[in-house]
């Protein structure tokens, strides 16, 4: 049995699609039926037949006579004379054709040899097994469903340009079965974590993307224009004055996954476009959400991968709580010991320290801040295991409450994995005044031209003056998690369609 070589010369990708396309009109001039048939229909997918059959010996199948329909993408063919193979993919996976012109017909083989790697492709007959022992379908009917006009890449390689993969993800997704499982992984994660936020109770909803006031995070966003209401209106950055006007209203624990957008940078950790869960609940407070979250990232962990001791990057990562807890401070300390406590809380030597480092601030910043500064620089890559930083200065955080001991700082958290963020949360302020005065702080900040700060936000304020329970909320980064439990290095990589610059 002899594979199909690549020619010596590689014909120009032009030619070959200019062959398929002669093959199409061929078969559109033939009157044999429509070129792209919509009228077959499968009985089994091929992981079905190889759970099911894939133990049995060759003598049991051959009585058996099991007769299935079976549809996917040729990968592979083989031609040997008077019988042939090709490997057929389908959503589940693969399994081998056998097509020979005894059993499908001498007419019928002769135009499959015309048919070419990418063609959908439709068969009925027996599940077999040849004498190398490879579950196969002896076809006695076989249909072209669908022309491949494009070749495929390398059936070897698939798609070793990572831009050409984020591109044409429906190619890289033919190619590459890890990046399909990624996206299985992904669809999991998802389900896994709506099933845990329901089984306590939480209401998911939905709340508005089109915004006339961003908020809910400190971030530039998106601005659009509706033409009807004749008014700029905004893609949101966050959910959260939305979720929170829900608990206003009484709903008292709500969740939703979410689609936001953000007009920064792009990373490996950042995308514009993105996905986020977002939750509140009442009655509660950072403390109790640490908690909560930490059994939130077990519980998914567990659900997608079967296990809560993960590999990330050549490094083994512990998702079973409890997870270390430690103020910016404790952790400047611990991964950077050079530095002294004195130091850590000297404002002017954090001052002198970060200029020299590149990170300049100004000379009224608090000291919380340039801690946090100093953390950012020589911590936060360092926390490889989750870790809550918590306790955050006042002045970077406008939407969380205040310490009643330190009014410098608020009740709040971020989770750091791998060496960067993946959710952050906090128990939530519902004091009008006092975040009406954050709003004004930060309108003066956007006055003064940063545009990442917040808008004032009249009609959240008229909300909380009717009054919001004491709540906590939480902000977990769904394509974060998704990299984490996939062991992936790029956000791209677990983004179907990632944004990129338009092609030339």
């Amino acid at each position: 049995m002899s594979e199909l070589k690549t020619p010596a010369v590689p014909l120009d990708e032009n030619q070959i699609i200019a062959e398929r396309r002669a093959k199409l009109a061929s078969v559109r001039k033939s009157g044999s039926g429509p070129a792209f048939p919509n009228d077959f229909r499968r009985t089994h997918l091929s992981d079905e037949l190889h759970v099911k059959y894939g133990s049995r010996d060759r003598e049991t199948l051959a009585q058996e006579k099991i007769e299935v329909s079976v549809a996917g993408r040729m990968m592979l063919k083989r031609l040997m004379g008077k019988a042939s193979f090709a490997t057929v993919q389908d959503g589940s996976g693969r399994i081998q054709f056998y097509i020979s012109d005894d059993d499908t017909g001498a007419a019928k083989h002769a135009e499959f040899k015309h048919w070419d790697a990418g063609d959908i492709i439709a068969a009925r007959g027996a599940v077999f097994k040849t004498l190398k022992g490879e579950l196969s379908i002896r076809c006695t009917e076989l249909r072209l469903l669908a022309k491949s006009v494009r070749p495929l890449p390398d059936k070897f390689h698939g798609l070793e340009d990572r831009e050409l993969r984020y591109r044409q993800r429906y190619v890289d997704l033919m190619m590459s079965e890890e990046t399909r499982k990624a996206f299985v992984t992904r669809s999991k994660v998802i389900t896994a974590t709506r099933d845990f936020m329901t089984a306590d109770g939480f209401l998911e909803v939905e709340t508005p993307m089109l915004q006339v006031i961003p908020g809910g995070a400190v971030a530039k966003p998106f601005v659009t224009h509706h033409n009807a209401l004749g008014i700029d209106m905004f893609l949101r950055i966050a959910p959260e004055l939305f979720l929170k006007r829900l608990i206003v209203g009484g709903y008292e624990k709500v969740f939703e996954i979410n689609r936001s957008f953000r007009n920064e940078g792009m990373s490996p950790r950042h995308n514009p476009e993105f996905s986020m869960l977002e939750f509140y609940a009442a009655y509660q407070d950072y403390t109790w959400l640490m908690d909560f979250t930490e059994r939130l990232l077990n519980h998914v962990a567990l659900a997608t991968t079967g296990s809560a001791r993960i590999e990330y990057q050549g490094q083994t990562i512990e998702l079973t709580p409890p997870f270390a807890r430690l103020t910016t401070a404790q952790a400047i300390r611990i991964h950077a010991p050079q530095y002294s406590g004195e130091q850590i809380d000297d404002r002017e030597f954090l001052h002198r320290e970060l200029r020299t480092r590149g990170s300049t601030h100004a000379e009224e910043s608090a000291l919380g801040t340039l801690q946090l500064a100093m953390f950012e620089e020589v911590a936060e890559a360092k926390l490889i295991q989750p870790t809550f930083i918590v306790d955050y200065p006042v002045e970077v955080s406008p939407l969380a409450r205040a310490s009643d001991t330190r009014p410098e700082i608020t009740e709040r958290f971020e989770i750091f994995v791998a060496g960067r963020e993946l959710a952050n949360g906090f128990s939530e302020l519902n004091d009008p005044e006092d975040q009406a005065a954050r709003f004004n702080d930060q309108a003066k900040a956007k006055d003064a031209g940063d545009e990442e700060a917040m808008y004032y936000d009249a009609d959240y304020i008229r909300a909380l003056e009717y009054g919001m329970p004491p709540a906590a909320g939480c902000g977990v980064g769904i394509d974060r998690l998704v990299m984490l439990l996939t062991d992936a290095p790029n956000i791209r990589d677990v983004i179907l369609f990632p944004h990129m610059r338009p092609e030339a």
